[in-house]
């Protein structure tokens, strides 16, 4: 399957969605690539079908429209994509259903290992460095932007987030986020140490 034709449609439709940005420097297109390279991780550690984990994850974010669930929207372009590109029914068919579900993260449901893999992949991204360099580049763009008030941002996105480690659905996943959330807990210190 050639996976470049694929990444030029996600790019070309995750530009064109309309789905706002939080930020100006905040790319859904990078995200997707990220959220790939994560699911490709997983997935040598998981199993899986990779043709499966790969196209749901690529195709993950492509869709968007007010009002509706990105998800649900996502998985009618994804359908309607791979069937035009020759998909079997049977992966299409599960390739969607991934996609509906990826952004209920809390499901208590029954998935399968591919679905699973997509959702700690698409959890993984943006936590870590990532999430550091994002709360700085946030606050920096803010009125009176400081150290100290991108140290609090860091803080709090930690507090918030690392309970979330309850939504991952794999041990790898979880074993990824919790060394993820100790990046960010060591940052913290040594950013204390260095600012009070």
């Amino acid at each position: 399957m050639n996976y470049s034709e694929i990444i030029e449609f996600v790019k070309e439709k995750t530009s064109e969605n309309g789905r706002p940005a939080n930020y100006p420097f905040r790319s859904r297109f990078d995200h997707t690539m990220r959220v790939y390279r994560w699911a490709i991780k997983l997935q040598a550690k998981l199993g899986g079908d990779l043709d499966v984990i790969v196209l749901a994850a690529l195709l993950h974010d492509v869709g968007w429209e007010e009002g509706r669930p990105h998800g649900e929207v996502g998985a009618e372009i994804a359908v309607d994509y791979l069937d035009s590109i020759g998909v079997e029914p049977e992966k299409i068919k599960q390739i969607g259903e991934i996609i509906y579900m990826h952004s209920d993260k809390d499901t208590e449901k029954h998935l399968s290992l591919e679905c699973k893999i997509l959702m700690d992949a698409d959890l993984l991204d943006e936590v870590g460095a990532i999430g550091i360099l994002w709360d700085a580049m946030a606050t920096a763009i803010e009125d009176e932007a400081s150290y100290k008030r991108a140290y609090y941002r860091i803080k709090n996105y930690y507090r918030i987030n690392k309970p979330k480690i309850r939504r991952c659905k794999t041990d790898a996943g979880r074993t990824e986020y919790t060394k993820r959330m100790q990046f960010i807990e060591n940052f913290i210190y040594e950013l204390e140490r260095e600012l009070f």
